[in-house]
């Protein structure tokens, strides 16, 4: 049974279409308890993404993204993942990966008096950054 899955983020859609898992999980992602694998006819479901790997499995070909958090509502014949940052995998490079896990580190570390909402937001940048490196890194032996 083919399940539609969509992927968006605020600056564009990264995947629109039919997926049929052929009795695997469809969409693997990684949920704020832990990584979330959805079969169709899964029940509904609405729950936060924390920044990771998502990979969406149709047949044989699979489809990896990065996802920088946001929510996901899974549905038993759809699934919607509402990322606040998305990206092809292949499009991260791990320089640049890096780059921006240092910048925030040294945004987070240089900061003195700030508000509590700055150190959220600057926390999220570093995890953020942090989970790219950790995926690429995670790739790099299958290639």
């Amino acid at each position: 049974m083919p399940v539609h899955v969509r992927v968006v983020s605020t600056e564009r859609s990264l995947y629109d279409g039919e997926v049929d898992g052929s009795g695997r999980p469809i969409v693997i992602c990684p949920g704020v308890e832990g990584e979330l694998g959805i079969l169709p006819q899964h029940a509904p479901l609405l729950t936060m993404l924390r920044p990771g790997q998502l990979e969406i499995r149709n047949g044989p070909a699979e489809t990896r993204l990065f996802v920088g958090g946001g929510f996901v509502e899974i549905l038993p014949d759809r699934v919607t993942v509402l990322a606040d940052v998305a990206e092809r995998i292949d499009e991260i490079t791990e320089a640049q990966a890096e780059q921006a896990r240092r910048r925030a580190q040294e945004l987070l570390e240089g900061r003195g008096q700030v508000s509590a909402e700055e150190q959220q937001r600057l926390l999220g940048e570093l995890q953020t950054a942090e989970a790219r490196v950790r995926v690429l890194q995670q790739r790099r032996p299958r290639q």
